[in-house]
């Protein structure tokens, strides 16, 4: 009972960093404590009680925009630059922070500015979407500085600065240069991006690297505009594309210290129209008990023209205490499906504030009204993807709901022995009654170095939450149930697993994966992300998209069926 509440609870922290955009229209910077110069901050840290449907947006992911000005600005002068490059009108919809970072002394020092920046790093513990933005003597600094010690930084706007010098050791930072002497400042982040030029969009050049192309320079060559229209110009071509967390060696909400784990991951910041991706929020009342339930659908371009019954269906399930977007706005599932014309919904299963909690048996009745509602939506191929508390769910759902799903995937979540919301007793003995009878693919992904959700490790195994949902779908499968693991001989299963591989990303981050078969069917798949913590990792929605692809559910008889 103790390590179940203790779960809870570190998973409820996830959801106290996810804070609601304001309802006010006026905002007031904050000078920022315990730092040696002068920052003028705003940024919304509090939970709101409601969602608020018409901003479609995860806000814990949101942009932090820190402005490092031509010279030294005070609190009114801060906001007066804030609002002149616009950055507050983004509020509403994205739940934007923002602040402007004074130098230390009258001017900028490299040197004293440089560990100014490293301290306030520090006081921000968690940031997820850092965007850095220089304006004349400002932007000089960052060019110089910051942008070889970008290890945190989602994105730099250099506006009418002077060039730095490329860093041997620099970490890749998306770019946005403009003003005089363009061409020439982008040459160092050229060379720390290893980006070549790809293209134009407008009046600005665009360069990308081959193989990650989040590493991205855009240079413009515009002189006459506002600083507002600048702003635009890197939002459209540049700062909408990515965001930056760290989930190395730990979890990123536990916070971290200026290069404590080292360079943060570049991921695709989640942009529908660029997706072509579109997103409706449904509230679903139900007549009798007034209940309300709440769940967004993304459907990719095309899908609403495809045949009747040829579209897969892959639910998400969020997180404990989470905001239902966060499977669409972190997974990677939503690009996945742009690519590969699948219908999305990601379902409000444990309840909010107005919405009522599913269950297992509304979570059914939702699949049956999309299902319904969308005749292109194909009935034998129904998916469920979950992170942490939703991967225990959709662990769940995998044999109690197996006539509906044909196969499930988990992120960062297993089955706890014994009883309780997140227990797995009861489940096992469904798994035990149906094994024989009944077979539901699995894919589970998950970290080594997540302490949420601990991952089993040799000397460290029994009892392990993640074992024990291996061990569930061995049995319901009919398949061999390893009782006695031994991570000497796999140090990432602790046993023999077919199809072996370490498969690198362009994350920096690799995955060891490995298959348990029942005949030659390839019916569970392992994935252990190598150094992660608990939370998604967008390579891995590829990955589970391959499994799942493979096995339908035949509408008759209600077997697996698997397509090679």
């Amino acid at each position: 009972m103790k390590r179940n509440f203790l779960l809870v609870l570190a998973m409820a922290v996830a959801g106290l960093v996810q804070a609601q955009a304001p309802q006010k229209a006026e905002v007031k910077l904050s000078e920022m404590r315990g730092l040696p110069q002068k920052a003028y901050v705003y940024r919304p840290m509090q939970m709101g009680d409601d969602l608020e449907l018409e901003t479609g947006r995860l806000t814990s992911f949101s942009p932090l925009y820190l402005v490092y000005p031509d010279k030294k600005l005070d609190e009114a002068q801060s906001m007066s630059l804030i609002q002149e490059l616009g950055i507050d009108r983004q509020l509403k919809e994205f739940g934007v922070g923002f602040g402007v970072v004074n130098p230390v002394g009258d001017t900028y020092n490299n040197d004293t500015d440089f560990k100014a920046y490293q301290t306030m790093i520090d006081s921000l513990r968690v940031i997820s979407n850092l965007k850095i933005i220089g304006i004349g003597n400002g932007a000089t600094f960052v060019n110089q500085v910051i942008a070889n010690h970008a290890a945190e930084v989602a994105g730099i706007v250099s506006i009418n600065g002077k060039a730095g010098k490329a860093a041997a050791d620099a970490v890749p930072v998306p770019a946005f240069i403009v003003g005089k002497g363009a061409a020439n400042i982008a040459k160092p982040y050229l060379t720390i991006n290893k980006a070549q030029l790809t293209g134009k969009e407008a009046h600005v050049q665009v360069y990308t690297n081959a193989d990650e192309p989040l590493q991205r320079v855009v240079v413009s060559a515009a002189t006459t505009k506002t600083l507002g229209e600048f702003f635009q110009d890197a939002w459209n071509t540049l700062l909408k594309k990515n965001y930056r967390f760290n989930n190395f060696r730990h979890t990123f909400y536990e916070g971290q210290r200026y290069g404590q784990y080292g360079a943060y991951e570049l991921e695709p910041w989640l942009n529908l129209d660029e997706l072509k991706v579109k997103r409706n929020i449904v509230v679903q009342e139900e007549g009798f008990t007034r209940t309300k339930y709440l769940w967004y659908e993304y459907i990719p371009e095309g899908v609403l023209s495809s045949p009747k019954g040829s579209v897969p269906l892959v639910l998400l399930l969020h997180g404990n205490n989470n905001d239902p977007r966060t499977q669409a706005d972190t997974s990677g599932w939503i690009q996945v499906a742009a690519k590969e014309k699948i219908f999305v919904a990601e379902l409000e299963w444990q309840g909010k504030p107005g919405y009522a909690a599913m269950g297992h048996d509304g979570i059914e009745n939702t699949v049956m009204q999309l299902v319904q509602k969308y005749p292109q939506i194909d009935p034998t191929r129904i998916y469920t993807e979950g992170l942490s508390a939703g991967a225990m769910t959709s662990s769940a759902l995998g044999v109690k709901k197996s006539h509906l799903f044909a196969a499930i995937g988990a992120m960062s979540g297993g089955l706890f022995p014994g009883g309780g919301v997140f227990g797995g007793d009861g489940i096992y003995n469904e798994a035990v009654q149906k094994r024989g009878f009944v077979e539901t693919a699995y894919i589970g992904v998950f970290g080594t170095d997540d302490a949420v959700i601990r991952y089993p490790k040799n000397n460290d195994w029994k009892g392990n939450s993640v074992i024990n949902a291996w061990k569930i779908y061995e049995t319901m499968n009919d398949m061999e149930v390893v009782e006695d693991y031994d991570f000497t001989l796999d140090e990432a299963f602790g046993q023999t697993m077919r199809d072996r591989k370490t498969e690198q990303t362009n994350k920096g981050i690799s995955m060891e994966t490995g298959y348990l078969y029942k005949g030659d069917v390839p019916l569970m798949k392992l994935v252990a992300v190598n150094h992660y913590g608990h939370w998604n990792f967008q390579p891995a929605a590829q990955v589970m998209w391959e499994h799942f692809k493979h096995f339908s559910r035949d509408l008759q008889t209600k077997k697996l069926v698997y397509h090679p």
